[in-house]
């Protein structure tokens, strides 16, 4: 009864939009309160790293982003304004006739004033699951009937890529109590994992939607 309930009152893709762009949002927040510390300063080139020398807290933290501002405070403070509007887009109004696109323009405005290139790819697919809110999805309807259990996969895919994900981060940028090459080759092996768990949890969300539409 209490998934029924779930599937007639929400939809995997608005969950997907929304949680992909609120990474993407929260991500491009991080990048730029690193960025903003390390001063008025410019940048030496188009591609920085948003964690200064001064700020790391192990050798391999870096966060590499790309910029057309020249001055790492503004970039900055745009990659936090942004990253603000990302969140508040994603949470709010990603649904609406021009959620999508409108979502589109705010994460590659991010992008291109530091908000970092791991959360580029996360919110292509944030944009991607938008455009599916509600649609028919008669192929995914045909493709994975009532029952499937591919779709009973739903929300625990979800929640595994956002454990991934900030795991990524957290060792990105605090790395682990352990040698150097170790703690690369584990972020390593999270950010593969990330990229796996990235399109599986969109078409967990989708055969979910497409077996609710089929049960209704």
């Amino acid at each position: 009864m209490k998934l029924e309930f779930q599937r007639e009152n929400f939809s995997a893709m608005r969950w997907v939009a929304t949680i992909y762009g609120t990474l993407v949002g929260l991500a491009g927040i991080e990048h730029g309160i690193f960025e903003i510390l390390q001063g008025d300063n410019p940048t030496t080139d188009i591609m920085i790293n948003a964690i200064g020398e001064a700020y790391k807290f192990w050798l391999g933290s870096s966060e590499r982003a790309l910029t057309i501002i020249p001055n790492f405070l503004w970039t900055g403070i745009l990659a936090v304004v942004f990253g603000i509007i990302v969140v508040i887009w994603a949470t709010f109004f990603v649904e609406r006739k021009y959620g999508a696109s409108v979502m589109f323009i705010l994460t590659i405005t991010l992008f291109l004033v530091g908000g970092g290139f791991a959360p580029i790819f996360v919110s292509i697919l944030s944009v991607a699951a938008a455009t599916k809110i509600s649609k028919p999805l008669s192929w995914w309807r045909e493709h994975f009937p009532a029952g499937n259990a591919f779709a009973n996969l739903w929300p625990s895919i979800l929640i595994l890529f956002v454990i991934v994900f900030w795991s990524a981060v957290g060792i990105q940028i605090f790395g682990l109590p352990l040698a150097a090459d170790v703690t690369t080759n584990l972020m390593m092996v999270f950010s593969v994992l990330m990229i796996v768990l990235l399109p599986i949890a969109v078409m967990v969300g989708l055969a979910f939607d497409a077996q609710k539409n089929i049960e209704q």
